[in-house]
């Protein structure tokens, strides 16, 4: 099974807001970079958005590392996921993402970590430009 690794920032301009994702994915030397953006959002929908998106490029079972700085994402992929299928998603927020990364993230081995943000890690801080760009051109598209 490949190890692949994925790096991940979401960014959210208003809380809501106009909102950007960035992922990167890392096999081997190879990189890809995945980006969007959504008009009307919250940061933790696209710090999920950003993981969601990277792991649809997969294209066969991988081992997957993910780093992200955001507790929210890391906690629920580690630790709460699997309580919250229980109780059916009970007052739980953004269910339609959290399905749709159960469907994406089924054929992985996933691994959550958690980084600092704005620490200086390489990856997260290229991930949190381009998210914030993403962000950005949505928010100048709509004056």
């Amino acid at each position: 099974m490949k190890k692949v690794y994925l790096f991940s920032d979401g960014s959210s301009l208003g809380n809501p807001g106009p909102g950007g994702y960035c992922a990167i994915l890392r096999y081997k030397s190879s990189e890809k970079i995945i980006k969007g953006s959504e008009p009307q959002t919250t940061n933790n929908r696209m710090e999920l958005k950003a993981v969601i998106e990277g792991l649809k490029r997969l294209k066969e079972p991988c081992e997957v590392v993910i780093y992200s700085d955001s507790n929210y994402v890391v906690k629920a992929i580690n630790e709460w996921l699997e309580g919250w299928i229980k109780k059916d998603f009970k007052n739980v927020k953004n269910i339609d993402l959290w399905k749709e990364y159960i469907k994406v993230s089924e054929p992985h081995k996933i691994e959550a970590v958690w980084i600092r943000g704005h620490s200086g890690h390489k990856e997260n801080e290229l991930c949190d430009k381009i998210a914030k760009s993403e962000a950005e051109k949505v928010r100048k598209s709509e004056s």
